[in-house]
């Protein structure tokens, strides 16, 4: 009889170790698919990128708002970049672009940016603040650009990163005033940074389409562009990305950061956004502690509202940051 439930419970380990084993190998996986580097250009996702583009008819107002992306990455790259690097001892240093005015000012526009995306896709918004005779600073967030990080954070460690590029800036200008300007991840960067204590130096925070939560959005993603469930796909990668990275997917959250903040912020999102669901500003906005602003613009899909209607975004933009610097 003992030896019958000591090999049951024996049994019962194998099979509970052996569950545990391959939940844990089906996080790794989504996790590498979804968070890292090498994942996002794997075969599979690119293949898989390339057949849902092929299904949907061609969309010439979306081909002329990505070719003006296309224009300030090719300005960015034509321009004499200097790079800055904040070096570590004990982990990866940090990397970021400037480019300086043609005269010299006080005004630094840390301009962020999102999800698989990089410093020269900002060349949009950086070349209109070059023109505005203000710095911009362009950092590559963790898994993106020069990054000398695998892995992609979904804005929560990246925030510390940024505030680091923001104690760099006002260490060596004290006198600097720094605005934050954020896309999509580079959005939800700057809210999860606005919740935390800034140098008085930050005067103002512009977040375009960011999301409530990297729970959320890659919830959303993993079961509309992946067609995957959240069980146990997300599940699992929340379990290897705390392992990995230190953190909880539902802990990176904009919502609970910007109940935080005493930043002012303009809170941005194209109305035709399914990426970043529009409904997602009402829930950042309404959650916001600080001073605030709300621009919604007609017909952008994800960020892209700058593209669809710049002298509508730009005077929000520019009439928000000249009021608070």
């Amino acid at each position: 009889m003992a030896n019958t439930t000591g090999k049951k419970i024996k049994d019962a380990a194998i099979i509970g170790g052996c569950a545990s084993l391959i939940y844990l190998t089906i996080g790794d996986i989504s996790y590498r698919l979804s968070l890292s580097r090498g994942g996002l250009n794997s075969k599979l996702i690119t293949d898989m990128v390339a057949k849902s583009a092929a299904k949907k008819p061609k969309n010439e107002y979306k081909e002329k708002l990505d070719s003006m992306i296309d224009d300030g990455a090719d300005w960015f790259m034509h321009q004499n970049t200097e790079k800055i690097i904040i070096e570590k001892k004990h982990r990866q240093s940090l990397y970021a672009d400037l480019i300086r005015p043609d005269k010299p000012s006080n005004v630094y526009i840390i301009c962020i940016h999102g999800y698989t995306s990089s410093p020269a896709n900002m060349g949009i918004y950086a070349k209109k603040y070059h023109e505005l005779g203000y710095n911009v600073l362009l950092p590559s967030l963790r898994g993106h650009g020069d990054s000398e990080q695998d892995f992609i954070t979904m804005g929560w460690n990246d925030r510390l990163d940024v505030i680091e590029w923001i104690n760099y800036i006002a260490e060596r200008h004290p006198e600097s005033k720094i605005i934050l300007h954020g896309v999509s991840m580079g959005a939800a960067t700057t809210m999860m940074a606005t919740g935390e204590k800034l140098p008085e130096n930050v005067k103002a925070a512009i977040e375009d389409c960011g999301y409530t939560s990297a729970w959320d959005i890659l919830g959303i993603r993993l079961t509309k562009s992946i067609k995957l469930p959240r069980f146990p796909f997300l599940y699992s990668a929340n379990i290897v990305n705390l392992l990995r990275e230190n953190f909880n997917l539902r802990n990176a959250s904009s919502v609970k950061q910007v109940k935080k903040s005493v930043t002012p912020t303009l809170f941005i999102h194209g109305e035709a956004d399914t990426f970043v669901p529009y409904e997602m500003l009402d829930k950042v906005y309404s959650a916001a502690a600080c001073e605030k602003e709300m621009l919604s613009v007609p017909d952008a899909p994800h960020a892209r509202s700058v593209c669809a209607h710049p002298e509508l975004y730009w005077k929000a933009v520019t009439g928000f940051i000249n009021k608070h610097i």
